[in-house]
């Protein structure tokens, strides 16, 4: 990310929002850290009713609870989402993130080193509540001769496990992002599937952006203008360069020879996001930090999983005839086939979209 929170693509790219603390954990300090810090989040919450009640509570946050409770209550009442008290509760955490995630690869791999706990399922990270511990561990990893990435997250799901509060972390987003996160977490709990990150994700993208547009309707509101445009061609960008890692590391190429191709094809990837910047977004590159800064496997880890079944979900909607929980029983119908069939299933209806 130079940390991925520092530009709009890493809440959706680099920023998987999944439970940490329910993880079982070989280690007793890593399982203690983990447990300390849902801990102190969870003494850290206040009941978002009393703080609009006081008067002494700062106008810009009353104003930013008040529309959560909004879109919290639509949440329920129009999209089905779970009706509970996440998201009823406010935490300021005194820090910019709420945990760092670190990812991990081989050096000449785009397959990340998994992380397999009871209820998430295997996922590509490992998380910690202190920054310095995040650091200390990716450089553990790079002595084994890992490419290693930290991101910082502002959010995440315990997916119903507790009542998940309004971060301080969560308030220098804007409206619209603000409320898409309450919608995408509650999709997380109202269904999550074990050890698939696209299939979670992708569904709960989906939630979001139909909840978003069912929100504004609801309002008489204009949505306001889209930047997906610009964030899926840099995506594409980045995919393609991936893609040609793939072909790189697959081949028979001596260490030595394919480290030099590795840095070449990161650099490439640079000069073609300057020529995209500079022939499609007129000279101003709303990624610059991202790709100015160091790149490696691990940085690439993220991308692609939140949208690789949006539009397969998107046509699922419409099939359900876009009724909410007719819908939400087909995605658990899903859920349960074996990957490779559900894997054929999301195609099918992808190509049909």
């Amino acid at each position: 990310m130079p940390n991925a929170s520092s530009i709009d693509l890493l809440r959706r790219f680099a920023v998987p929002l999944l439970p940490l603390l329910l993880a079982g954990c070989s280690t007793l300090d890593y399982y203690t850290h983990l447990g300390q810090g849902q801990w102190q989040l969870l003494q850290a919450r206040q009941p978002v009713e009393r703080l609009l009640d006081d008067p002494a509570t700062d106008a810009g946050l009353a104003r930013r609870l008040s529309l959560s409770q909004q879109a919290r209550d639509f949440a329920s009442a129009r999209l089905h989402l779970p009706d509970n008290h996440s998201y009823r509760l406010y935490a300021d955490l005194g820090r910019p993130f709420v945990v760092w995630n670190v990812f991990a690869t081989p050096e000449f791999s785009l397959e990340p080193e998994l992380h397999c706990f009871p209820i998430a399922g295997c996922v590509a990270y490992r998380g910690y509540y202190q920054q310095g511990r995040a650091r200390g561990a990716a450089a553990l990893l790079r002595q084994q001769g890992l490419d290693t990435h930290i991101g910082g997250v502002e959010a995440y799901s315990t997916l119903g496990w507790f009542d998940d509060p309004l971060l301080n972390t969560m308030l220098r987003w804007s409206d619209e992002r603000f409320i898409a996160v309450i919608f995408h977490e509650l999709a997380h709990q109202q269904y999550y599937l074990p050890g698939d990150t696209a299939f979670n994700e992708s569904f709960a993208t989906f939630v979001e952006h139909e909840g978003l547009r069912q929100w504004h309707a609801a309002r008489g509101e204009t949505p306001p203008a889209s930047d997906d445009h610009q964030r899926q061609q840099f995506v594409e960008l980045v995919l393609a360069s991936r893609e040609r890692l793939q072909h790189l590391y697959a081949s028979a190429l001596p260490a030595d020879a394919m480290r030099a191709a590795k840095q070449a094809e990161f650099e490439r990837l640079r000069r073609d996001y300057r020529a995209l910047r500079q022939r499609e977004w007129g000279g101003q590159g709303r990624y610059d930090a991202w790709i100015e800064s160091p790149l490696n496997n691990a940085k690439l880890l993220p991308f692609g999983l939140y949208d690789q079944w949006v539009p397969a979900f998107a046509r699922l909607f419409e099939q359900e005839g876009r009724d909410w929980p007719a819908f939400y029983a087909a995605v658990a119908a899903l859920g349960r086939l074996p990957e490779a069939d559900r894997r054929t299933q999301l195609e099918r209806l992808r190509q049909n979209d």
